[in-house]
């Protein structure tokens, strides 16, 4: 009896294969994903989430009870400065009575608290709670 050699088995190859494809997919995916981001404007998100975090430092200092003008005046006027942005930061909403509301509402707030900061924590915490419900208004709105 006269034995043949094994031929290797095709699995090899095949697992070979797959892995391949799975990584030119996993690539090229990555690829896409890559380029759509490129296309979109990043200052709408960028702008919320500033706006975000100085808003969450004036609750922070509220919650830590320091309620100071000099620890809120520097947030407020953040807030302040980045509020005129609404209108840049989404041009599809710009003509929108809704939104150029919204962003008058929230303008109202900020400005007297920039003109005359609060110096205790019931009247920041006061005027913390006008801040987010300007905002929520807005949210609730576009969002």
């Amino acid at each position: 009896m006269s034995s043949q050699p094994r031929r290797p088995s095709a699995a090899y190859r095949y697992l070979f294969m797959a892995l391949l494809g799975l990584l030119v997919g996993i690539i090229a995916t990555v690829m896409i994903g890559r380029a759509l981001q490129a296309r979109r404007d990043p200052f709408p998100h960028s702008l919320m989430h500033v706006m975000a975090k100085q808003t969450e430092m004036l609750q922070a200092s509220q919650q830590a009870n320091r309620c100071t003008v000099s620890d809120a005046l520097p947030r407020l006027q953040s807030l302040r400065a980045l509020s005129d942005d609404l209108e840049v930061a989404f041009p599809s909403l710009r003509d929108d009575r809704r939104f150029a509301e919204h962003a008058r509402n929230l303008r109202s707030v900020l400005d007297p608290a920039v003109s005359a900061p609060p110096s205790e924590c019931a009247a920041l915490a006061t005027l913390n709670t006008r801040i987010g419900e300007s905002c929520k208004a807005c949210h609730q709105d576009f969002r």
